[in-house]
């Protein structure tokens, strides 16, 4: 079944009773939840449905709808960025087309050429690359022809690339804070024509994903970077609320606590700090809508997750921490090795994967609960997806199903 895109922010709101697609970064709620039920927490070797060779390398996120499942990839050979479309039950690659052929750009060690997660709609898949300084945005049909490319401006980066676009009504949004004008654009689903432009201050590098959703009585926009946290209205891109620093540089997500209503923010470099934010704000609320915050546990590259009035994080270097949402409170802490990529979690249970490709799935409260721990045997940088029952995981050389296939199981 199809969702309109511009009910995928209101899934929280009301659950359905109908299974879940997980259709861009950080699944249907951008906040690394499924509501779904049946996913797998013994060992890879119980749980594997399939495993299957990736063309290239990337570090982007698969997404799902319905029967497929997409990923980009990077190949070096000859300089391309491709889409790939894969077949939901076996892992069989159905297409790959070519979005941009283009000299490699310069990027950080932990960083790859194809890191930006792509969206869907349900009827096209929209990608984000960079073509040596320019920012290119394509849309495809399920058939991986294109349907538009546009270049909505300038990026530069000596750590590369990741800009992953996200889906709001009838717009694709993407953030492209750079060291430059930095910008984040909307654009049509149709044609790719822009819809609205922010300019964004401080010109820093900053590579985190906005999530949108309904809060403190309208829908806002939110991110950190480039030396600030911000809330816009995905509607326009006016500001509605803003927070200075309280460091340079971030690349985590934020998440909300769905308990307290505070937001959750991590961030990055050369500082680190967690911040718990009221959303209800309106201008710069830097001195009044701090709710708490720390220096302790903060993950400067992998997003973090609220489950049950928890705050979960992992840090880059593999200490992983588990707060009391609403007060800031360490319930516990445990050390998992380095980290990048990002928490996701279904049916009150959190994964974990580090970058030897442990998986570790957590039960979040006032101890560390380990239910299960395994080994794909692959390092693991990009973020698992969840949908109906499975999770599937992209490793350095591979794409990993785990579990069978549960329909109609989204919790109510």
């Amino acid at each position: 079944m199809r969702i309109p895109t511009r009910l995928l922010i209101f899934i929280s709101l009301t659950a359905s009773a109908l299974a879940e697609n997980w259709p861009q970064w950080r699944g249907p709620r951008m906040d690394g939840t499924s509501l779904d039920q049946g996913f797998p927490t013994g060992t890879t070797e119980k749980s594997q449905a399939w495993k299957v060779e990736l063309p290239g390398s990337g570090h982007a996120s698969p997404i799902v709808w319905d029967d497929k499942v997409f990923t980009v990839a990077a190949l070096a050979e000859t300089q391309e960025r491709v889409l790939l479309c894969l077949d939901r039950s076996s892992g069989r690659m159905l297409w790959k087309t070519s979005v941009l052929k283009s000299p490699l750009e310069g990027k950080h060690r932990l960083n790859s050429h194809a890191s930006s997660t792509p969206a869907t709609d349900g009827e096209r898949i929209f990608t984000a690359f960079l073509d040596g300084s320019e920012v290119v945005v394509s849309a495809h049909d399920f058939n991986g022809g294109q349907a538009w490319q546009v270049r909505p401006g300038a990026f530069a980066s000596k750590h590369g690339f990741c800009s992953s676009p996200i889906l709001f009504d009838d717009k694709v949004i993407v953030n492209c804070d750079h060291d430059g004008p930095g910008f984040i654009v909307a654009l049509s689903r149709t044609d790719g024509r822009q819809l609205w432009r922010i300019k964004r201050p401080n010109n820093t590098r900053s590579y985190c994903v906005p999530m949108i959703r309904r809060m403190a009585g309208r829908v806002q926009m939110v991110l950190s970077g480039t030396k600030c946290v911000t809330s816009y209205d995905p509607a326009d891109g006016s500001l509605i609320w803003m927070i200075d620093g309280p460091t340079e540089q971030f690349v985590a997500s934020l998440v909300q606590d769905d308990r307290s209503g505070l937001l959750l923010m991590s961030g990055g470099f050369p500082e680190h700090h967690i911040l718990a934010i009221r959303p209800d704000g309106s201008g710069n609320v830097t001195d009044t809508h701090v709710a708490w915050r720390t220096n302790k546990g903060v993950a400067y590259v992998p997003s973090p997750l609220c489950e049950n009035g928890w705050f979960l994080i992992v840090s880059d270097s593999g200490i992983a921490h588990c707060f009391d949402a609403a007060t800031g409170e360490i319930a516990w802490e445990e050390r998992m090795k380095e980290h990048h990529a990002s928490l996701v979690s279904a049916e009150g249970r959190v994964y974990f994967i580090n970058d030897f490709g442990t998986l570790r799935t957590v039960k979040p409260g006032r101890e560390y609960k380990l239910l299960a721990e395994a080994e794909l045997g692959e390092k693991v940088f990009a973020s698992p997806a969840l949908s109906e029952g499975q999770i599937f995981i992209r490793g350095e050389k591979s794409l990993f199903c785990l579990g069978r296939r549960q329909v109609k199981t989204a919790a109510r």
